[in-house]
């Protein structure tokens, strides 16, 4: 379906509207209410910068819930725990993670104790420049600002494993592309304890097919590691010697890269000097073209810090860095090329594969190994307009709204068929197209 008339415009807009109504609990935004019944971490990032043309206000109170589960070491959690919502909705809930135990865990409120792609400083940023008024939008910058501030410290001081300038990860689902096959690798030298993994009960496959999930394998490595992490006390000394995955991902950097020049934005706002955000930025882009910019195969590639080695599995990853706005032009110019590419960009030309089409990793319908997702397309058109890539990243918006238009609100998108897989009603995928629909001159 080709969202090309004024009238198909304003049906979207509305069934977008309607989710973010129906996904808000009244202090924050599900994913979804059958799937996803807590809050996540760059989930509510993206949700307020869609609620932010619908409510400025609502968007701050999105980000602000998030902020209450901040750990005394800065970090922000991945999830934050609705009180009112049953320990067996969702796996692993919060008896699994214990925070309340943890030396850094927040009193008071319930959390997972890993983090994911820290969009938060961005997602500020776009809601602050919806204020109508400059009085206001100082008022919530000022707010905001030291608890995103504590963020990026907490990355740059205890997540720097490599030592190299970038933030490490410690489980796929860090990285917010949980079950990519760029983690196949590192996974893969998990080795279950000698008794196998204690036994839990998946529930991520209740609302949909587990033809689309993670299988068991990889899901028993998932909480093992997760498991593994709790049990240290979620310290980050020699994490790559105390955790058996530890990987600078050049996504996850690239959008730290992103938000800490939002923060150097934000910085005279809020009453602080933005030169420490700007240097911050300038180091981080540093590292990520000396570490992880692999100049014979032309792409950036997650390392693995407990080998030393580069992963070479090429997924949507290696495209991330397009948000890093001082990327040489030559590399900006190949990114640019193998997202448009046969590699990324199929022949139906839905939009832009998680995983690469061509690769004997690539799976159609499951999860992060090869489906759509509404938030990439999203970042890599932002990514391009930051290059001057005007027209690709245009036609990419397009046909972002064209393969909702389709197949609704889904999680995610078979990239051959443009069929809707995951379940439906997602918040992500209706916040950003309210973003780009508003951008386009539909308020």
């Amino acid at each position: 379906m080709t969202v090309g008339t004024a009238a198909d415009r304003e049906r979207l807009l509305a069934t977008a509207r309607s989710v973010l109504v129906r996904n808000w609990t009244g202090a924050s935004t599900v994913p979804s209410r059958q799937q996803y019944p807590h809050q996540w971490g760059w989930d509510a990032a993206f949700i307020a910068i869609g609620s932010a043309w619908l409510s400025p206000r609502r968007a701050a109170r999105e980000l602000q819930s998030q902020v209450r589960g901040q750990w005394s070491d800065g970090r922000l959690p991945h999830i934050v725990f609705h009180p009112d919502v049953a320990e067996d909705a969702y796996f692993p809930g919060p008896a699994f993670w214990r925070s309340d135990e943890a030396p850094a865990g927040p009193h008071g409120i319930r959390t997972s104790g890993l983090i994911q792609p820290p969009l938060q400083a961005r997602a500020l940023l776009e809601v602050v420049r919806h204020c109508r008024h400059s009085l206001a939008a100082r008022e919530l910058a000022r707010r905001a600002f030291p608890a995103l501030a504590a963020q990026h410290g907490y990355l740059a001081r205890r997540r720097d494993a490599g030592g190299g300038g970038l933030a490490a990860i410690v489980h796929p689902w860090e990285s917010g592309l949980d079950d990519s096959p760029a983690w196949d690798v590192p996974l893969a030298a998990v080795q279950p304890p000698p008794g196998g993994v204690a036994p839990y009960e998946r529930r991520d496959r209740r609302h949909v097919d587990p033809r689309e999930r993670p299988d068991d394998a990889a899901y028993d490595r998932f909480v093992q590691l997760a498991r593994a992490y709790r049990d240290i006390g979620y310290a980050d000394d020699r994490l790559a010697d105390r955790l058996a995955f530890c990987v600078e991902d050049p996504l996850f950097n690239a959008i730290w890269l992103w938000s800490t020049h939002a923060l150097a934005e934000l910085a005279p706002l809020a009453g602080a000097d933005a030169g420490p955000y700007r240097e911050a930025a300038a180091g981080i882009h540093h590292a990520l073209m000396s570490r992880l910019w692999d100049p014979e195969r032309r792409r950036f590639l997650p390392r693995d810090l407990t080998t030393g080695q580069a992963i070479d599995r090429y997924t949507v990853l290696s495209l991330g860095p397009l948000l890093d706005p001082e990327l040489p032009s030559d590399v900006a110019a190949t990114l640019a090329a193998d997202l448009g590419s046969e590699r990324f960009h199929g022949p139906a030309g839905h939009g832009v594969a998680s995983t690469d089409l061509t690769g004997r990793d690539f799976d159609r319908r499951r999860y992060w190994r090869g489906p759509i997702w509404v938030n990439l397309n999203w970042m890599l058109a932002r990514g391009l307009r930051q290059h001057d890539k005007v027209e690709q990243a245009d036609l990419l918006d397009a046909t972002t709204l064209d393969l909702v238009g389709a197949a609704g609100m889904r999680e995610y998108f078979d990239p051959v068929s443009g069929d809707g897989r995951g379940v439906h009603d997602f918040s992500w995928t209706a916040a950003l197209v309210v973003d780009i629909l508003s951008r386009q001159g539909l308020t």
